[in-house]
């Protein structure tokens, strides 16, 4: 049986991060057949290694996991050049994008399959097919086209996430020295990246998530969890977790079992949450959790409006009111919340589209002053395809669409919009966006994040004192001099390139 090429692209903000998806699909093919991987964040270039494995004859199908932004980038030439170099090689790509716009992925004449959503059964199951000539239709979690028609399997359940394969980290190490994965953040020396679970139990109408996992939720034992984490930690020195799961906070019991088992390994770690199920999270609970090593959790407040709240599904329970209680009782635990904002949703008249985006401004300035240790992230809103939700049918009726071709994705604009930097978005006006990109920078001026390890404490006073007159008075048109001293001192963004 011929080999599999997996390929990691490079991203923006993964140049230290373990290439945990790939390594399921490695892990779901291990003693099945041969594979490598190709890690486009450490590969200074990943086609011609590509290339060279292909060249060997040993390997015939190849595999890239695709988010949507920079990953493209990689992804969309190299595809194409081993469709025409190697037209006999089979790709098959996975991940966030081609599983929500796997239609433009199809169409594009040089991507075979697509793995929808988890590939752990669906992967090895659609190679063993392709080698034995056997029917593959009744393969779960897959999308291919037959003639012109797109062909959408149905949807695997979730699998037990303790009775999948360990990774191979150990395999990884012999092409990548795994040390190089332990990167310096604000949390550690070596920090480590881990998925801890799958999915998500919420219908968020913005998130990618949804029409992926449709609600679902699947998580690793907090015994199993600790199991990884140890060996990552005593084999190669991981001194801090950084938690990728969409949502790592589900089950408290979960949480509070884990924390019990790290709190001895003295290791700092984050992930992301809801604030309505973490609001009711017990005292003892938190304070546990802060003691195990909890620094910073990253939570999706979104708005401070209950309207648009209700309109973005949050489950119906999240509220203003609540947002701003949770920031405030987290302050007594010294957890770090991290509220992320989407502002700039669609609206009946620009005029209310202005007056939802000054309502946040607002709110957010009101969360700071309630705990002004918050870290704040602004996204400006980029619309998900997420289907039948009523935020997904206002921008289409307000004229948008996305990209008819694959490799307009990777345009200038198109690759911003993937960022939440360029919305594309009728209903936001040039003006509107300057609005929400200028307040971003007084913001991150007057409250520098404590993720940056890069400022000094003279850089923290010398740029919030320039942006405080700003920030007080409501002035944030034209702050050239904040942006300027952010350019010189190379400010990070977390909502662009992480910790």
């Amino acid at each position: 049986m011929k080999g599999v090429i997996l390929v990691n692209p490079k991203s923006a903000n993964a140049k230290y991060r373990i290439p945990n998806s790939i390594l399921n699909i490695a892990a779901s093919v291990e003693g099945k057949l041969s594979w490598v991987v190709v890690d486009g964040n450490r590969d200074l270039d990943p086609l011609a290694v590509i290339v060279q494995y292909l060249k060997s004859g040993d390997y015939k199908y190849l595999g890239i996991t695709v988010m949507p932004g920079p990953q493209l980038r990689q992804a969309i030439p190299i595809s194409k050049a081993i469709r025409e170099w190697f037209p006999d090689v089979k790709i098959i790509w996975g991940g966030y994008f081609p599983s929500t716009q796997y239609k433009v992925v199809l169409q594009s004449g040089y991507v075979d399959f697509v793995v929808n959503g988890p590939g752990d059964h669906c992967f090895p199951r659609l190679i063993e097919a392709l080698e034995k000539n056997q029917p593959y239709e009744l393969i779960k979690n897959l999308i291919y086209r037959s003639g012109d028609k797109i062909i959408k399997t149905v949807k695997e359940d979730l699998i037990d996430q303790d009775q999948l394969p360990a990774l191979p980290y150990d395999k990884l190490a012999q092409t990548y020295f795994m040390d190089k994965y332990l990167g310096k953040t604000y949390l550690g020396e070596k920090t480590m990246a881990y998925h801890s679970s799958i999915g998500c139990p919420f219908t968020c109408s913005f998130c990618a998530v949804v029409p992926i996992y449709e609600a679902r939720w699947k998580a690793k034992s907090a015994a199993r969890v600790y199991q990884d984490i140890k060996f990552i930690k005593d084999k190669w020195g991981a001194d801090a977790i950084e938690f990728h799961d969409n949502n790592f906070f589900v089950s408290e019991k979960r949480v509070v079992e884990f924390s019990e088992l790290i709190l001895p390994e003295k290791m700092n770690w984050w992930g992301m949450a809801r604030i309505d199920t973490m609001a009711k999270f017990k005292d003892a609970s938190l304070a546990l959790i802060r003691e195990a090593g909890c620094k910073c959790i990253f939570f999706g407040a979104e708005s401070g409006n209950d309207e648009i709240l209700k309109l973005m599904d949050k489950g119906g329970t999240q509220t203003g009111e609540q947002i701003a209680a949770f920031a405030e009782r987290l302050k007594k635990f010294g957890i770090i919340p991290e509220y992320s904002f989407v502002l700039g949703t669609p609206a009946p008249t620009p005029a209310e589209v202005e007056a939802q985006i000054d309502f946040d401004i607002a709110f957010i300035k009101k969360i700071k002053r309630i705990n002004p240790g918050t870290e704040i992230v602004i996204y400006v809103y980029s619309p998900v395809a997420t289907e039948g939700s009523e935020l997904y049918n206002q921008v289409l009726s307000k004229g948008f669409k996305f990209p008819e071709k694959l490799e307009d994705w990777i345009s200038p604009a198109w690759e911003n919009f993937d960022l939440r930097k360029n919305p594309l978005t009728p209903w936001l006006s040039p003006a509107m966006v300057d609005k929400i990109k200028n307040f971003e920078t007084v913001l991150n001026g007057f409250y520098p994040t404590v993720t940056d390890i890069r400022l000094n404490n003279f850089k923290r006073r010398a740029i919030h004192f320039l942006s405080g007159i700003r920030y007080k008075i409501n002035i944030h048109q034209y702050p050239y001099e904040i942006k300027l001293l952010q350019k010189l001192w190379k400010y990070r963004q977390p909502e662009i390139q992480g910790f």
